[in-house]
């Protein structure tokens, strides 16, 4: 049975070449609205500390907080090399370029952190309760995000034993194959030749036969470096754009794998949300969400990338996990700490979404 073959196209709306509207930075934008309106709830029924009129200066921090504790997270637990490239072209340094992929989710729980204390100090309110009300939106963030790592073909899963009608292959394995593989290139003349057959306006290459392209995959670490790049990136657009010839040349040499993105967005997104709506559905001390989200999170990761590639660039490390694993289990003991800490700590309940919930 054949595999789903991945061609979305990572544009919502496309203006020219890089530039236009993708589907990851509405994701972001879709989670950040979901808690706009979910925090504006809250405040209307006076059951948190902000006021209506902060929720959105509130917001507007936290979502700065995320996308600079995640990239910045992200060139330190996985690739701190980023920090050190710079080019010719905007946005000129590595660690600026966000539309390449790279953020940490545990990155953006430290921006988090550090954001809500500046806000905390600005305007006087309680610092673990703004730091719950971070919490109980993370699960929208995550369901939204994980499923833009899906369509962008990103963060993709492991191997499935057999292809089955819900597994996927995700052309971005070429790169992978490119980076740690590329022997393994030599598998993919058939694609090239459809390539060549269907895109007959492409500059990339002029005309490829199996002996040539055996040579460009023995010298792929010098001369014909940058050509096969550039063509595998061609092949991979080319299926995002719709070539269904393309897509079944693939189909013989890309990997059955599972859509981890996928399960990682119902368990760390949309079960986490529903339990933590659960949990604050009468008033809680402040401090007691957080710590229930860091336990949650830190599990559903924990569970979700079993079926998840670690990053090729670490593999796996002790005991077989993944470095996203162990970061996770690190969280997993902060938030049983601040769970104690918030439920032995005196002070008055907060929140809160049920009916009956008040302040």
């Amino acid at each position: 049975m054949n595999s789903y073959i991945h061609g979305i196209d990572p544009f919502a709306i496309q203006i020219y070449g890089d530039i236009g509207i993708r589907w990851y930075g509405l994701s972001y934008l879709m989670g950040f609205i979901g808690g706009y309106y979910l925090l504006k709830y809250m405040a209307k029924r006076k059951v948190i500390c902000l006021s209506v009129d902060q929720v959105g200066d509130f917001v507007t921090w936290m979502a700065i907080s995320i996308m600079l504790g995640g990239r910045v997270g992200y060139t330190l637990f996985y690739s701190p090399s980023t920090l050190m490239e710079f080019s010719s072209q905007f946005p000129f340094w590595g660690l600026l370029e966000v539309h390449k992929g790279g953020m940490s989710s545990h990155g953006g729980m430290l921006g988090i952190l550090v954001g809500a204390y500046l806000f905390s100090r600005k305007t006087n309110k309680n610092y673990l309760q703004l730091i719950d009300l971070v919490s109980i939106n993370g699960g929208i963030g995550f369901f939204f995000g994980r499923i833009a790592n899906f369509i962008n073909g990103e963060l993709y899963g492991r191997a499935v034993d057999s292809a089955t009608s819900w597994s996927v292959k995700f052309p971005q394995e070429l790169l992978y194959w490119a980076g740690y593989m590329p022997q393994k290139l030599k598998a993919l003349y058939p694609a090239v030749e459809t390539y060549m057959k269907t895109v007959p306006e492409q500059k990339i290459i002029t005309q490829l036969d199996p002996g040539l392209w055996n040579t460009w995959v023995q010298g792929f670490r010098g001369a014909f470096h940058n050509k096969m790049y550039n063509l595998i990136n061609a092949i991979i657009e080319q299926t995002q754009a719709g070539n269904e010839q393309l897509r079944q040349s693939l189909q013989q040499v890309l990997t059955a794998r599972y859509p981890s993105q996928l399960y990682q967005s119902a368990m760390e997104g949309f079960l986490v949300f529903v339990i933590l709506v659960a949990v604050w559905w009468k008033p809680r001390k402040p401090g007691v969400i957080t710590g229930w989200f860091a336990i949650l999170y830190g599990i559903m990761r924990i569970l979700g990338e079993q079926f998840r590639m670690p990053d090729a660039h670490i593999g796996y490390e002790l005991m077989g996990l993944t470095r996203g694993q162990w970061l996770s289990v690190v969280l997993v003991g902060i938030g049983v700490g601040i769970l104690i800490y918030a439920v032995k700590k005196e002070g008055e309940v907060a929140g809160g979404l049920g009916p009956d919930a008040q302040r």
